[in-house]
């Protein structure tokens, strides 16, 4: 019975400490990812404001272009692309779009929205752009998710990093 009562202080002490730990942890993430492309702005953005443009490019979109349903229109605010990868319903949604930007907002059920705005942005001294991805994440204080926040760079950056080189290869090539 003595081992067990000290078993049971010591696992609570343990996630007593892990959940203090993990409430110092920031409850938003950014990933950031960029590269720079030999286009214009406009032709940039007319590219990333128009959801049907995203399957010359993006990685998810290439990939089951024919299982997404793309709003019409496709473009500017409130234009939106739904898809159903492993029965989760997926929802991006543009929320905002200028002349050198959109943000769109990714839904999922039960989960915090994943805010993206991807800006076109001239390099100094030179005709190219420079495009930038940035996803924000909003965890909640859930310990698990904390932690998971430490991953979220490694796990989600490849993915823009494949979408901007695509975005880049696509644009230039048809430069």
């Amino acid at each position: 019975m003595k081992q067990l009562k000290g078993v049971v202080f010591v696992l609570a002490g343990l996630f007593l400490m892990i959940t203090l730990v993990s409430l110092l942890m920031p409850s938003k993430v950014m990933t950031v990812r960029s590269v720079v492309i030999h286009s214009d702005s406009k032709s940039i953005i007319s590219q990333v404001n128009d959801l049907s443009n995203w399957k010359h490019w993006h990685p998810v979109f290439s990939k089951d272009s024919n299982a997404i349903k793309i709003s019409n229109p496709s473009y500017g605010v409130n234009a939106y692309a739904s898809w159903n990868p492993n029965g989760v319903e997926t929802k991006l949604l543009i929320t905002e779009a200028g002349a050198t930007h959109i943000k769109a907002s990714i839904m999922r059920p039960g989960e915090k929205d994943v805010i993206n705005i991807i800006s076109v942005n001239p390099v100094n001294d030179s005709t190219a752009m420079q495009v930038e991805w940035r996803a924000l994440t909003t965890l909640r204080w859930y310990p698990w998710e904390k932690f998971y926040g430490i991953f979220v760079d490694k796990l989600t950056g490849p993915g823009y990093d494949t979408a901007l080189n695509n975005l880049r290869l696509f644009m230039e090539e048809k430069k």
